[in-house]
């Protein structure tokens, strides 16, 4: 069995293919889908999702480029969705959150810091709320980092890393997973697939990203969680090890990631 970690199942791309796309990705052993929100506007709409599925889970969070149209309210109103959200099983982070400095209207001020304000009052909830989180990882790795150190957190996934052994590391030790999906597919991706292969394998966790991020067999077309099977096969490949030996580790990391999907998974 497979956990695809990040998945946008509810993004525009998927409409009306939300249901048959993540019971096409069960059928292929995919148990597990988390769909982490990305703007107020979609809170509702991933809960729904998650009610639809028996294999769909959800997060919530404002993500760094929906910063630009958010306001202090969608932060209240994030606040005061929570106490519900934890009596829902299929709940499972603050998410997607974090960083982005690699697209340029994000970069400068005011936006940089209006990102950094997001960033931490998120972080403030998840603490708050004893909740791991979803993070945003674009070139923007250290200032992530010295947020966390300030407002501790109890860990979550770092999405789609692409930082240096030693960030690698210290987004680890401070109880991180980290994200691995379609880019490692490449074999232009040397510092991707490096960190896969070496590091230790209980730090690893595998995603789609779906719709983006296609792996190399689909590039540039639309990614969706079926191909999460695949994407573990490159990753057992990297490792030398049993794609199911592969496949139980990372569902395991998943879990101890995100502990609250053991709740649910205890009584399937």
């Amino acid at each position: 069995m497979w956990t695809d970690t990040h998945c946008h199942l509810d993004a525009a791309e998927f409409a009306g293919e939300e249901v048959a796309l993540a019971a096409h990705a069960a059928a292929l052993g995919v148990s597990t889908i988390i769909i982490p929100a990305v703007e107020r506007a979609g809170f509702a709409r991933v809960a729904a999702l998650a009610a639809e599925q028996s294999n769909v889970f959800y997060a919530l969070g404002i993500h760094p480029v929906f910063v630009p149209q958010a306001t202090e309210e969608d932060l209240h109103f994030l606040r005061a969705a929570l106490p519900a959200a934890l009596n829902d099983p299929r709940f499972v982070a603050i998410g997607e959150i974090g960083l982005d400095f690699f697209l340029p209207f994000l970069t400068a001020s005011p936006m940089r810091e209006k990102q950094q304000y997001f960033y931490t009052e998120q972080l403030k909830m998840a603490r708050d709320f004893d909740l791991p989180v979803i993070l945003h990882v674009r070139r923007s790795q250290d200032i992530l980092l010295k947020y966390l150190r300030q407002i501790k957190v109890r860990g979550g996934i770092g999405h789609a890393f692409n930082g240096s052994l030693q960030q690698a590391q210290a987004f680890i030790g401070l109880g991180f997973k980290l994200g691995f999906g379609g880019a490692m597919t490449f074999s232009r991706a040397l510092q991707i697939r490096r960190l896969a292969a070496q590091l230790p394998l209980d730090a690893l966790v595998l995603e789609t990203d779906a719709p983006d991020i296609a792996p190399a067999w689909l590039h540039p077309g639309r990614n969706s969680p079926a191909q999460l099977p695949a994407i573990g096969a490159v990753l057992a490949e990297l490792r030398g090890m049993s794609v199911q030996d592969l496949a139980r580790a990372t569902c395991a990391n998943a879990v101890s990631a995100l502990p609250r999907l053991a709740g649910i998974k205890a009584t399937q």
